[in-house]
């Protein structure tokens, strides 16, 4: 089975208010970044369209996001985050049902199993912590992740990470939470700047998407 961090995160729409509204709910900024992301897929998406992420962070390495929990409704996301190459590899063989080829580095399977570059930005990032109870001297803090894509669309992220699926509710409850306190609709949600990008860049392959996933946005980032 695959082991990895279980990613719970809910996108929004940023504004200028946005980190003074942090500051006012006693928020730290932990630190400034950018970095390049680049995707890969099939030519024909195989695995986005089946809710799969491949992307290699400059600095930080592969990442594969696969479909978390399912059945808890809303305006958010839960993926696994695989960052071991040998399991992002294994998964990579599975979903694409290609023969196991034997490599457990990424790089050295992209070409085999048809992977290429299917989008490629940078961003600014500005990350933030946040305890909700002060009170709760082991509460984990939530990480929001303020964004802004060089091709000019900005969009922020409350995330939490945890071990199980039972800590899902009790990390999407926080989530919403502080998201109703930065002033966050209950319903309101935000595409990915990698929706965004396609949707801009690569108007046939967002088509694909929309095919698959509907008015489910796709949120893969």
């Amino acid at each position: 089975m695959a082991q990895g961090l279980i990613e719970v995160e809910r996108k929004f729409v940023t504004g200028p208010e946005t980190e003074e509204r942090l500051q006012e709910l006693g928020g730290t900024l932990e630190h400034r970044v950018t970095f390049r992301d680049i995707y890969y897929d099939t030519p024909e998406l195989n695995l986005m369209r089946t809710d799969y992420w491949l992307r290699h962070r400059e600095n930080s390495g592969w990442e594969l996001k696969i479909p978390g929990m399912a059945g808890v409704s809303g305006p958010h996301n839960v993926y696994l985050e695989l960052t071991a190459e040998p399991e992002i590899v294994a998964q990579l063989y599975k979903v694409l049902g290609a023969e196991v080829l034997g490599a457990e580095d990424v790089a050295a399977v992209l070409g085999p199993l048809g992977l290429q570059e299917v989008a490629s930005y940078v961003t600014n990032r500005s990350v933030w912590k946040l305890v909700l109870s002060r009170a709760d001297q082991e509460e984990l803090p939530l990480r929001v992740d303020l964004d802004t894509a060089d091709f000019g669309y900005a969009v922020g992220e409350v995330e939490a990470l945890v071990h199980k699926e039972a800590e899902v509710p009790a990390a999407l409850e926080k989530i919403n939470k502080l998201s109703s306190m930065l002033g966050v609709l209950a319903q309101e949600s935000a595409p990915s700047k990698l929706i965004v990008y396609l949707q801009r860049f690569r108007p046939q392959d967002y088509q694909r998407l929309l095919e698959v996933y509907g008015s489910r946005e796709a949120r893969g980032d």
